[in-house]
């Protein structure tokens, strides 16, 4: 949907002051998080500015993110700035289609990750690990982001396509890794569609090969369908009018899940696995935790009640380091929030980022204390002061598969392993549509 540039209102929330001609831009692309964590800190729940393509208003409130999110979720869409980063790859699948295209997808897809469906995956999940593990070596130092984007590439492509990967997983990662290195550079969007900016012939290449692959095992699928993955379902189902989904269609869905499924866990892991190697005490009531519960069995989804500890630190982790530090909206019709009047097309910025580190919700917040989440903690919080999956419709479909997933691996790495961060890595992140590390993050690991 476009809209035509809406103008700031004469009366508007305070904000930061912007350069001619780019506004903020610049900044956020400098230094993203310290910016939109100082204009929260500096101007409240609301604040607003004018930038190149209209007015910004950051939220900073949960009650008003919540508005925006669930309570009048229907006047809110994706955003054309959102469609032009995802669109070029992921085409009209769930995470950028919108109105009745998305609720219908969304109806035809919601039965894959149905809690039953789901507990089907968790032997899977600790099955790769588990071979995973067996090329690691103690005192052998790797790149730990690099394995996990691995991990749960293979995963989450084993869930959707019902088959091992080997031969694919490098030209899918290396699609979805060429795709995600150009959008962090979102230069190119200021540029009409046409203009054959570098950034935009990554990504075109990057379609191309992931395309092959897909449609290959599309067709598979098609010729041979299987009761335990994904695109089977895909194939099979059918709306109340008796229409089933498109190859391309579910081209766009498949490369969706692919990109959301592992891009976002892959990260999260990640760093818990920096969190607990600078907090050398939660680690270790971590591991007496997986002692005491698994008795150094693999783990599985019943064993997930009484690994407490094991979810908090996750929970925790993904306070901190949101892997999606961000989520941008644009309003269909005028809204007011906090009292000022939010034009349709204006960009509405809601940032994970900011609200899981607000002092008015959390005692200490930049410290990591996996314990804080205790059940009078969470029914005292704000419904959205943590929103780690968005919320409302929206709210990510996999999200309950993302979190079995970080907890089985976490469980079953750290059973076995002890994770040191070689000394001299610093946390460096980006901030596109995930928060993606910009350096390697090498870890020894240590046989327990």
């Amino acid at each position: 949907m476009a809209f035509n540039t809406p103008s700031l209102p004469e009366d508007h929330p305070p904000g930061p002051d912007g350069l001619p001609l780019v506004g903020n831009q610049l900044t956020f692309l400098r230094e993203p998080y310290q910016s939109m964590t100082r204009i929260a800190r500096e101007h409240g729940d609301i604040a607003a500015w004018e930038d190149p393509g209209g007015p910004v208003y950051q939220l900073n409130h949960p009650d008003h993110i919540e508005q925006v999110l669930v309570q009048k979720n229907e006047q809110y869409v994706k955003g054309e700035q959102f469609q032009h980063i995802l669109r070029p790859i992921t085409g009209n699948g769930i995470l950028n289609s919108e109105g009745e295209i998305w609720r219908r997808n969304r109806h035809l897809i919601q039965p894959a990750f149905h809690p039953e469906r789901i507990q089907e995956y968790a032997t899977m999940m600790t099955d790769f690990t588990e071979s995973a593990l067996e090329d690691w070596q103690g005192g052998q130092t790797r790149e730990i982001h690099e394995d996990m984007m691995e991990l749960t590439l293979r995963i989450v492509a084993r869930a959707l396509f019902g088959t091992d990967i080997d031969d694919y997983v490098d030209r899918i990662g290396d699609a979805l890794e060429t795709f995600m290195a150009a959008t962090e550079n979102l230069g190119h969007l200021v540029l009409p569609p046409q203009v054959p900016t570098p950034a935009r012939r990554q990504i075109q290449r990057a379609r191309e090969q992931l395309d092959e692959v897909v449609y290959h095992l599309i067709e598979q699928r098609r010729a041979n369908p299987t009761d335990h993955d994904v695109i089977s379902k895909l194939v099979d189902v059918t709306d109340e009018t008796g229409e089933s989904l498109s190859t391309e269609q579910i081209r766009d869905e498949v490369v969706t899940l692919l990109l959301a499924g592992h891009e976002t866990t892959a990260l999260a892991l990640t760093l818990t696995f920096y969190l607990l190697s600078t907090n050398p005490a939660a680690e270790k009531r971590l591991v007496e935790e997986l002692d005491d519960v698994l008795e150094g069995e693999v783990p599985t989804m019943a064993d997930l009640k009484d690994l407490t500890y094991t979810e908090q630190v996750v929970q925790e982790s993904m306070r901190l380091y949101p892997p999606v530090p961000g989520i941008v909206r644009e309003p269909t019709k005028p809204d007011v929030i906090d009292g000022y009047t939010i034009p349709p097309g204006a960009t509405v910025r809601m940032h994970q980022w900011v609200v899981h580190r607000d002092p008015r919700w959390y005692d200490d917040p930049l410290a990591f204390q996996p314990d804080r989440w205790s059940d009078d903690m969470e029914a005292d919080l704000p419904k959205l002061a943590y929103f780690p999956f968005a919320a409302g419709p929206r709210r990510c479909i996999g999200d309950r598969f993302a979190m079995l997933e970080a907890q089985l691996l976490l469980a079953t790495i750290y059973q076995q392993y002890h994770l040191e961060l070689v000394p001299g890595v610093d946390l460096d992140l980006r901030a596109t549509i995930t928060a993606r590390p910009k350096h390697e993050i090498p870890m020894t690991v240590r046989e327990r």
